[in-house]
């Protein structure tokens, strides 16, 4: 089955991001398990894990993995930010963990001046204490950034670094098209998207690769820049979409769209229906 959905608001209530995908025919979402852009949350009850347990169990949505809020920084320089960091993480983690979500993606942050190297590091040790204290039923998804600025993981090496220093089978790998295309890995073609491909595999592993979000660009390779844009009217194109859609190894690898979603969603159903064409033409 091609899972294939998009992010889906959690308004009203973590189970209605479910009726929401499947309104879409999506067989994979990704959602937020609070608001983003807050430290803090209501905790999440028992009859709020029954209610989204029984939405999701009587849809068709086979995956469901969550994303982090955007304030966690793992590679923070300071103390008090990192603590904050780490335990904010945890905290998501066992949110997933209270809902049956068993990936959780993340950004790996930024080293804001201290330099890469520290920047892994600060990662690293955030993330051993994090696996020692967090649920390990649920898998952590490293996500490829457009190396804008400090941010770490616009380069494979970071993502390959980061994951040598703990332990195996706690991390994967979400694999952001617009951010690899902003970061200069240049998929728009299909000479271009395997050799993508192909350093990928050499420097991480295609085994890692747990999730793709489907974003194409409004900006130029390598601009550094994250900006989305609707599959096919940026700068990676057609062509190399069709690449990922038509490619048999990630058949099984779910792929969610993070693109604007317009009045009604009628954006979602754009892209999900031209997505769904490309995956039927090889």
């Amino acid at each position: 089955m091609l899972l294939l959905g998009a992010h889906m608001s959690i308004a009203g209530g973590v189970e209605k991001a479910i009726l929401r995908g499947e309104e879409l025919g999506c067989t994979a979402i990704q959602v937020f398990t609070k608001n983003a852009n807050q430290w803090r949350a209501k905790a999440i009850s028992a009859e709020t894990a029954s209610a989204f347990a029984q939405a999701w169990r009587s849809s068709g949505i086979k995956t469901v993995i969550a994303h982090d809020s955007y304030l966690i920084n793992l590679a923070a320089p300071e103390e008090d930010k990192w603590l904050r960091a780490r335990n904010a993480f945890i905290d998501e983690m066992q949110r997933c963990a209270l809902l049956g979500i068993p990936a959780l993606v993340m950004h790996p942050g930024a080293h804001l001046g201290s330099g890469e190297k520290a920047g892994i590091e600060r990662i690293a040790a955030a993330f051993k204490g994090i696996f020692a204290e967090a649920p390990e039923g649920v898998t952590v998804l490293i996500e490829n950034t457009a190396g804008q600025g400090s941010y770490l993981g616009g380069r494979f090496e970071h993502l390959a670094e980061i994951m040598d220093r703990l332990p195996k089978g706690r991390l994967g790998i979400c694999f952001d098209t617009c951010h690899a295309f902003a970061a200069g890995y240049d998929i728009s073609s299909t000479e271009g998207y395997a050799g993508v491909m192909e350093e990928f595999r050499r420097l991480v592993g295609l085994e890692h690769l747990h999730a793709f979000h489907l974003n194409d660009s409004k900006k130029p390779l390598g601009s550094a820049v994250d900006r989305h844009e609707h599959i096919g009217k940026g700068a990676i194109g057609l062509q190399g979409f069709a690449q990922l859609m038509g490619d048999p190894r990630f058949a099984a690898v779910p792929k969610i769209l993070e693109t604007p979603k317009g009045e009604d969603n009628e954006f979602d159903r754009m892209n999900l229906g031209l997505l769904r064409g490309l995956a039927k033409e090889d």
